[in-house]
This record gives structure tokens, sequence and C-alpha cells, in this order.
């Protein structure tokens, strides 16, 4: 018979691993999450106060326009300026070569048929309907942010 002190005993499970600390890999896990979440709000932040910027360059160009008419020539030319981000030539266009360019790209074109015809002549008028300037101004200020390449 076996000798008494030399008896077996049954294997014991080990304890299970705490959750904490977690292991090296998931330090790893959090660490480029956050780096992510940094970046992207980084990105946003940046991309927001660009767009502010270019707002503000609109308004103020505005801004400084005494007339409905000065208004309109202010708008044309910033929309002229910005083209020239697309495409090098876009600035000397004319007339409805300049109208069909704006709506080429543009998200809801509106210029060679609607409100942005004023374009054409509306900064050579002694008078231009504040209305109309209105209008346009809202069209001409989202086509100005795209060209920019700060639409929304």
């Amino acid at each position: 018979m076996a000798d008494p002190t030399l008896l077996l005993r049954d294997v014991h499970e080990s304890v299970a691993p705490s959750w904490w600390p977690p292991a090296p890999g998931w330090w790893m896990v959090f660490a480029a999450a956050l780096l992510v979440v940094a970046a992207v709000w980084f990105w946003r932040a940046r991309r927001q106060r660009r767009r502010r910027a270019i707002e503000r360059v609109f308004d103020d160009a505005l801004a400084e326009a005494a007339t409905p008419s000065a208004q309109v020539a202010a708008m044309s030319e910033l929309l002229r300026r910005a083209a020239r981000r697309r495409d090098a030539t876009a600035d000397r266009l004319q007339g409805e070569d300049w109208l069909a360019f704006l709506d080429r790209s543009a998200k809801s074109p509106q210029f060679v048929e609607a409100a942005g015809r004023l374009l054409l002549d509306g900064g050579y008028r002694r008078d231009v309907d504040p209305l109309q300037a209105e209008t346009l101004r809202e069209l001409v200020r989202t086509r100005f942010l795209e060209l920019m390449g700060a639409g929304r």
C-alpha cells in the first residue's frame, strides 16, 4: 500500500486574471483610438476655422459695397477669383460661358436659368433691386464656398 505521507492532491484551477490593469496590447489600442479621435477633432476644427475665414472674406467684401449694384460687382469679382482655383482661365470667361462654368460643377445649378443671370450685367446697372441682390447673395455665397473648397 502507499505511504500516507505521499498522498496526491487534486489539481486546482488557477485564479482568473484580473481585468485591471489591461495587457499592454489594450493600452496600445486605447492610445491608437485616442490618436484617431484627436486627429478627427483637429481636422474638423481646422476645417471649421478655414470655412469661417472664407465666409468672413465674402461677408467683409460685400459689407464694403454701398449699393446693390456694387454688391453684385463685388460678388462677381469674388466668384472669378475663386473660380481660378478650379480652372486658371475661368476668370476670363464671359457671358453665357461664365454662367455655364458656374453651373457646371455646382451642387445646385442656378446661374444660367435663374437668379444668377444678374451677374452678367448687375454690376453695371445704375439701379439693382435690393431683393434681387439679396437673392443673388445667398446663391453666390454658396457657390463661392464650394469653389473655395469650404462647401458643406
